[in-house]
């Protein structure tokens, strides 16, 4: 069955252009490039690169980087942007780098559409050299868990943010902006089961706020979308 990406690219690259949607642009880009820098610029790997964007900022930093992503309308976008870049259509499950060969590897949002995430994350810890590092941006598990639900209007004019069957492991199809794509729900406590599994050690770990002020900042605030953790390869 289709995941949703293949439909969907057209409408992903317009949504995104070159500067991102509203929360790369104000809650993740720039924890997410200074957890990157930290360790000095290398040679990284972005697993469910899409259309490079983030591959272009770590270029920016010094970084040399492969982005490998599944859906091969996304890479050839990436291409278009960036003609000397190395762009590779690949899923995260099986990567085509020899082990032990990045300095860093990024899972920027990309985890929650990948099926076997396991194996996924098993092959960052892999292609990682000793001592290298896994940079993950995710959607929160009460985030995944709101579908179809998420705010509400109450009688009494609040506004709630509503989950359920949080425990339960399954598809979440989402939709906006002409984009309908599949991720998947998966309680915090199963990635940090693979993880730890993998043989990595977690370094950091951030819920980032908003860098901005608004009604959409507000709600953020109340139920944050995002988090970012740091693991390292021994």
């Amino acid at each position: 069955m289709s995941d949703g990406w293949d439909a969907s690219a057209e409408a992903w690259i317009r949504v995104i252009g070159t500067d991102g949607d509203w929360g790369r642009r104000h809650v993740l880009d720039a924890p997410m490039l200074a957890r990157a820098c930290a360790g000095g610029a290398g040679r990284a790997i972005d697993i469910g690169c899409g259309e490079g964007r983030f591959c272009r900022m770590l270029q920016a930093k010094g970084f040399e980087t492969v982005g490998a992503d599944p859906t091969a309308a996304l890479i050839a976008q990436a291409q278009a942007l960036d003609p000397a870049g190395d762009y590779r259509v690949e899923g995260g499950e099986a990567l085509s780098a020899e082990g032990s060969s990045f300095d860093l590897a990024i899972f920027y949002l990309s985890l929650i559409d990948i099926g076997d995430f396991r194996a996924a994350i098993a092959e960052a810890a892999r292609v990682l050299k000793p001592g290298g590092r896994l940079l993950i941006a995710n959607l929160q598990g009460f985030n995944t868990a709101a579908v179809p639900l998420g705010w509400t209007h109450e009688p009494d004019g609040s506004r709630r943010f509503c989950i359920d069957h949080y425990l339960t492991e399954r598809q979440v199809w989402t939709a906006w902006q002409g984009i309908g794509i599949r991720n998947y729900h998966r309680p915090f406590g199963l990635y940090m089961q693979a993880l730890l599994s993998a043989g990595l050690r977690l370094v950091h770990f951030d819920e980032p706020a908003p860098d901005c002020d608004g009604d959409k900042a507000d709600r953020y605030r109340r139920a944050p979308n995002f988090l970012v953790m740091e693991w390292a390869k021994a």
